[in-house]
């Protein structure tokens, strides 16, 4: 009865969508929304922000410019993750939530004393502080990375990806906007205040959250004396993960993948602000049109990212969400083409916001599939470094090409700048026969 069959298939297609919408709100999930939260609200607080109140107190062009080294340990955090992913954690509550604990009051604590100095007379402390905050920011990442993996079933990390951005930019939109409001009627040291008693969030989750299972070969090293112990420590928690990772079948592949997949959306991105400013776009106009239909959009793709990630399966999510956000740089061409037309300018917005955030959400779900349990902090810790790779240095040429090409030939090569990456991800999807998430499925206490 080929009708009755059909009704059959379309009512188990509408159930799995329902299932994987009920995702969202299942406690574990949700546990990773305030974590997001905590991961993303330091961010700002040592950038743009901080950028805003040097500006207001004087501070020179050249000194707030120099401040953006300050990020670095975001890129270079894989060189310590080992020590939390196997030292005993300060605060005996479990390897995750013991670190997770202690890192976010050390981070509440740099923060306090960022936000009590003054710029005209302690900059070089606020310079040191500032290097802290994003040490520890950096810190508190790994931990949060590797409890989301750990924490959830395979079947979740798409939902909890989508969580995990949404939280983030969340977070963003209050230590940007909020900070800026707070400071601007109760002061600076009340901002930072605010921001340091908001990152008390994520230390709840930690404080009556599960703690995953640790596997039997990923238990804490103790301390132990002699060469022969140093030794052994470092292979396990420095180079294991490493060597770990080179086990796995086509991991060059895996890893050029990672470093294109985002490829083509960075170079366009780095050049957004330029085309808006070129086409007679007013700093207010892009402000209020970012701020209100960026974040939404932004909010949207990671949670449809989610849902597709968890109907679809990791690789196929991967796939179209690639595709769509290789589109969406489509939609710069048509403002280069259209010039100055708000419309046009919240239609682009919209559209690389969406397909931007639901691409990260698969890809995010994916490298959390790459971690192996024995090495979850410092595996992932890698991978989204390698992921920034693209965003950073190679999309730097963005600039240089942009005057050479012109804008619509430029975006149409962003357009296109993602395919290689695409393809070699089908190739690795035909060849490896084992389940990208595999079949772990952890147990907690």
């Amino acid at each position: 009865m080929p009708e009755l069959q059909g009704v059959t298939r379309e009512a188990k297609g509408t159930t799995a969508w329902r299932r994987s919408i009920a995702d969202y709100t299942d406690r574990r999930v949700l546990l990773i929304l305030p974590l997001g939260f905590a991961s993303g609200l330091p961010l700002l607080l040592t950038f743009s922000t901080l950028s805003a109140w040097f500006a207001t107190a004087g501070v020179s062009r050249a000194a707030i410019g120099a401040f953006a080294l300050v990020g670095t340990p975001y890129a270079f955090k894989f060189l310590w993750s080992p020590l939390i992913d196997r030292l005993p954690p300060p605060i005996p509550l479990g390897r995750r939530r013991g670190w997770g604990i202690a890192i976010q009051l050390a981070l509440i604590a740099a923060t306090l004393a960022l936000g009590s100095c003054n710029p005209k007379v302690d900059l070089a402390l606020m310079g040191a502080l500032a290097l802290l905050v994003a040490f520890l920011s950096a810190s508190q990442d790994v931990v949060i990375d590797a409890y989301r993996v750990e924490i959830l079933t395979p079947e979740q990390q798409g939902p909890g990806a989508a969580m995990i951005q949404t939280g983030y930019r969340i977070a963003m939109l209050v230590s940007g906007a909020g900070a800026l409001i707070v400071a601007a009627r109760y002061g600076w040291f009340a901002a930072y205040a605010t921001m340091a008693a908001l990152l008390g969030v994520g230390m709840l989750v930690f404080i009556f959250g599960p703690e995953p299972t640790t596997p039997p070969d990923a238990q804490p090293h103790t301390a132990t004396g002699g060469w022969d112990a140093l030794r052994a420590w470092l292979a396990t928690a420095v180079t294991g993960p490493f060597a770990d990772f080179m086990r796995r079948p086509r991991w060059p592949a895996i890893v050029l993948f990672i470093v294109g997949y985002k490829l083509g959306e960075a170079m366009a991105g780095v050049m957004a602000m330029p085309l808006y400013i070129s086409l007679g776009f007013s700093l207010n106009e892009i402000a209020a049109v970012s701020k209100l239909v960026g974040f939404v959009a932004t909010v949207a793709g990671a949670l449809v990212g989610g849902v597709v990630t968890s109907k679809l399966g990791v690789m196929r999510a991967l796939i179209l969400c690639g595709a769509l956000q290789s589109a969406g740089n489509l939609f710069y061409v048509l403002q280069a083409v259209g010039g100055h037309r708000l419309d046009y300018l919240a239609l682009c917005v919209a559209a690389e916001n969406l397909t931007g955030a639901m691409a990260g959400t698969a890809l995010v779900a994916y490298l959390s599939g790459l971690c192996s349990p024995a090495f979850t902090a410092t595996q992932y810790a890698l991978l989204s470094s390698l992921a920034a790779v693209g965003r950073t240095i190679v999309a730097s040429s963005g600039g240089v090409l942009a005057d050479r090409l012109g804008w619509v030939p430029f975006f149409i090569l962003t357009t296109v700048a993602t395919i290689p990456a695409l393809v070699l991800l089908i190739w690795i999807a035909r060849r490896d026969a084992r389940p990208l998430l595999g079949s772990r499925n952890p147990t907690f206490v």
